[in-house]
């Protein structure tokens, strides 16, 4: 089994971190999590042709979570996919896809490009087969399987937000998407192989927010994950989703400035993450960056 975080960061356009998202290679599949902007990019800098991506998994409509969508459904489209591509995700990810495709957004691209013989004769491309999926198992299979809960982001009156988990023969990965610590997404990640988790602030720029009156809300401390990745005992775990904190951009910098005041913020606040989770977790750390590629 195969990982690469094709993206890291939150929902600023960050020169460092792209947004969520998340290759995984199973079985002779593969598969993404989130398509966050950059995405497509960087299945393409670590060598993978996004038309030969098989699933796709939405843990939420965030747009740090889709807003490349459509580039990796059109991408897909120019490079060769010949088959629909299986999307997984909340109730509205149909009425999205929909909104987005063939007569929706981008409704002049498609008329335009389908006008060419290659571009016909792959149409199925842009036509993905969606599921919009509830908890539980969302995909069986002999070779791996899919299955969902519930997480405490955002109320589900407007979107439903899951955590994920894909069991194979021998190996247990579970993505939280974008979360609280909840009952469900502990146990949901027992005993995982991997964890891969949201840490979207370190305790200070927490600590400001609250000052602020901004609050910290959906979302996981560093104390919070290690606490969380020791009840749930996994084996080994990856903190992303990181919300610019470490960042060394002046453009993010200005403009983020009563959230993330430019005096504290930078790469140093890492060690303090790293320091805060282990507080209650001594197992396999590792803070992601675009493009780690991780072998199970």
């Amino acid at each position: 089994m195969k990982i690469i975080i094709l993206g890291s960061g939150a929902a600023l356009p960050d020169p460092a971190r792209c947004q969520t998202s998340i290759y995984l290679s199973v079985a002779g599949k593969h598969l993404l999590f989130d398509c966050g902007d950059g995405c497509t990019r960087q299945l393409v800098k670590a060598g993978i042709n996004p038309a030969q991506i098989d699933e796709l998994y939405l843990t939420h409509l965030h747009h740090d979570h889709i807003c490349d969508y459509p580039n990796f459904i059109i991408s897909g489209w120019m490079l060769g996919r010949n088959k629909p591509l299986k999307v997984y995700g909340p109730k509205g990810v149909r009425r999205f896809s929909e909104y987005l495709l063939e007569q929706g957004a981008f409704q002049a691209d498609f008329l335009a490009r389908s006008h060419h013989a290659a571009r016909q004769q792959n149409i199925v491309a842009v036509r993905p087969d969606v599921i919009e999926i509830s908890p539980g198992s969302i995909r069986e299979g002999a070779d791996y399987s899919v299955d969902a809960v519930h997480v405490d982001h955002l109320p589900h009156a407007i979107c439903e937000c899951f955590g994920l988990s894909l069991t194979s023969a021998t190996k247990k990965v579970v993505f939280s998407g974008d979360t609280a610590p909840c009952p469900a997404l502990i146990a949901l990640s027992h005993q995982a192989d991997l964890l891969i988790h949201e840490c979207t602030f370190p305790e200070s720029i927490i600590a400001h927010r609250q000052a602020q009156g901004t609050g910290h809300h959906g979302h996981t401390s560093p104390i919070e994950l290690g606490q969380l990745a020791q009840a749930s005992e996994v084996k080994s775990l990856v903190a992303t989703h990181f919300g610019h904190f470490d960042t060394e951009s002046a453009v993010l910098k200005q403009a983020a400035a009563k959230h993330l005041p430019a005096a504290i913020v930078g790469p140093h606040l890492l060690d303090e993450v790293v320091e805060d989770i282990r507080r209650h977790y001594s197992g396999p750390l590792q803070l992601a960056h675009d493009l780690l590629r991780i072998d199970l």
